[in-house]
């Protein structure tokens, strides 16, 4: 077995997953990075998308996150998503409904305010449908 580090994701009301990996793959402000045991410290904001928490041998751990914070250690990943949940749970009829919310707020646009609130919600619930999707091609759902 190779060099593992310990990874934390969390949200505000639960823990997501705690344990070990080999590589965590997380979608930065600047982009998709790759965090494996070593890795230098940093800090960034998180776009949403999807986390994958690789190991060796078994099942990646796959978690849509909203947004929030990543942090990084040597040996220590923590994600402190504003909101998260694991791929297998995404509801896509409410995933689906929420993207038609936003897009009908786009659409009622009154202000440069509602605009960018609506703009948020849709690459929300766009980015919690595509890792819902991958999900499912990756599992033979």
């Amino acid at each position: 077995m190779g060099m593992t580090i310990h990874v934390d994701v969390v949200c505000a009301d639960r823990e997501i997953y705690s344990g070990t990996s080999e590589m965590v793959i997380a979608p930065a402000e600047m982009g998709e990075v790759g965090i494996m045991p070593g890795h230098s410290p940093f800090i960034t904001r998180m776009t949403p998308g999807e986390v994958r928490v690789q190991h060796e041998g078994r099942e990646e751990e796959v978690v849509f996150v909203s947004g929030g914070y990543l942090e990084v250690q040597p040996s220590v990943v923590t994600i402190l998503a504003d909101t998260a949940e694991r791929a297998p749970d995404i509801d896509a009829a409410e995933a689906e409904a929420a993207k038609r919310r936003a897009e009908q707020a786009l659409e009622e646009r009154t202000s440069d305010m509602e605009v960018a609130q609506a703009k948020a919600e849709l690459l929300e619930a766009t980015a919690r449908l595509r890792v819902y999707r991958r999900h499912r091609e990756r599992s033979g759902v």
